[in-house]
């Protein structure tokens, strides 16, 4: 019989990972011209590939595993221009194979862990840093919908973390009712359905999206996802869990889905003693997870149709509230070491700056002026030293 606790712990690790920032997810769907149905299909497909792979991985190693859609990844995404779905769809099949190919090839995966911390921090910075600036940009069209839902969250943040965004959504929503804000809202419920999206293979989206994707979901993802398995006495299977949530994220991504990895956040609601006392019993809180990930795939067309009739403000102010620790921790880990403090500096403005050259994205110019300073400085310190 499943435990009180980690049924407890899995209803509230699924709203806290869906709630928190499926805002983003829809906005980033939005960035790339994907329709109500695909949009729909990006939901639902991405929610089945990990709940079957975080499914897998819980029964094969009797461990609670779970996975996450990448939220910088999708941040990422909706700051990308001139993009079209099919050409996505092309960057998130590539960010999947690399994914595969660093469980496959340790030289690769040797290679993303020798970026500076710094650098890989302040490039996911530079992508986040507008979507929580617009909140402040959003209190001017809507100050009696923005400002509750800020001073909430400003309050909750510090007395309960976990439950912070879902009290914030559904203040939201419910102020947005109030103030009659709202479009027309969905009159049922509605199925979900997928829609197969042909690729299509740009250099561009390669370099500028699918590149970014992949080192910001290593990055600031999976390795923390891993951290929090072991910090509550796991040893994660990492090659095998970077194997089936890269072939997942390619099977999943003609549907639409970006790419999903190890959860953090999540994992650690659900791997945690308050799931269940034994550790070696916490993997059912994983499964029941899982569970509750089947009612959201099944329903997603209902999520994306809710979210369509909500104002602008209120999805902007879930989304930037929700990527503020995100924010936090990446600007943190950017000026962290002296030695690197410029260079990541650079990154943060370039990533921050929106650029667009020759068809790549600001996330790419960030990371390649970052690193190009910091192996400047290094040169000309061995010379000076010399």
């Amino acid at each position: 019989m499943l435990p009180l606790s980690a049924l407890s712990a899995a209803v509230i690790a699924t709203l806290v990972g869906f709630a928190g920032t499926v805002a983003l997810v829809i906005a980033a769907a939005q960035a790339v011209g994907a329709t109500p149905g695909k949009t729909t299909s990006w939901l639902c497909a991405i929610a089945v590939a990990k709940l079957l792979g975080g499914l897998f991985l819980t029964l094969r190693y009797r461990m609670p595993v779970v996975l996450a859609w990448s939220t910088p990844g999708a941040a990422l995404i909706a700051a990308t221009s001139g993009l079209g779905m099919e050409a996505a769809v092309g960057a998130f099949l590539v960010t999947g194979a690399l994914i595969v190919a660093t469980a496959a090839v340790k030289p690769l995966a040797d290679l993303v862990a020798k970026i500076p911390a710094g650098i890989a921090g302040a490039m996911l910075a530079g992508v986040l840093f507008r979507f929580v600036a617009e909140v402040a940009l959003a209190v001017p069209q809507a100050p009696a919908l923005v400002l509750p839902m800020v001073a909430l969250f400003l309050v909750l943040r510090i007395i309960t973390p976990a439950a912070a965004m879902l009290a914030v959504l559904a203040v939201g929503i419910i102020l947005t009712l109030i103030l009659g804000l709202s479009g027309p809202l969905p009159s049922g419920v509605t199925l979900s359905h997928v829609e197969i999206i042909v690729p299509r293979f740009e250099f561009a989206a390669i370099i500028g999206l699918a590149v970014p994707l992949y080192l910001v979901t290593m990055a600031a993802q999976n390795l923390p996802g891993f951290a929090v398995l072991r910090a509550n006495g796991y040893e994660p299977p990492v090659r095998v869990a970077l194997l089936v949530t890269g072939l997942g994220s390619m099977l999943s991504a003609p549907f639409g889905a970006h790419t999903h990895n190890m959860a953090a956040i999540t994992a650690a609601i659900v791997a945690g003693p308050d799931a269940h006392p034994d550790r070696d019993k916490r993997w059912v809180a994983a499964v029941a997870y899982s569970a509750c990930w089947t009612v959201i795939a099944l329903f997603a067309a209902s999520f994306v149709a809710l979210f369509a009739a909500m104002p602008k403000a209120l999805i902007v102010t879930v989304t930037g509230l929700a990527l503020s620790g995100a924010l936090m921790a990446s600007l943190a880990s950017a000026m962290n070491v002296a030695e690197t403090r410029f260079a990541a500096l650079l990154t943060f403005a370039v990533a921050a700056s929106g650029l667009t050259l020759f068809g790549v994205g600001a996330a790419f110019w960030g990371l390649a002026i970052g690193l190009v300073t910091l192996g400047v400085e290094q040169m000309l310190s061995r010379v000076t030293k010399g």
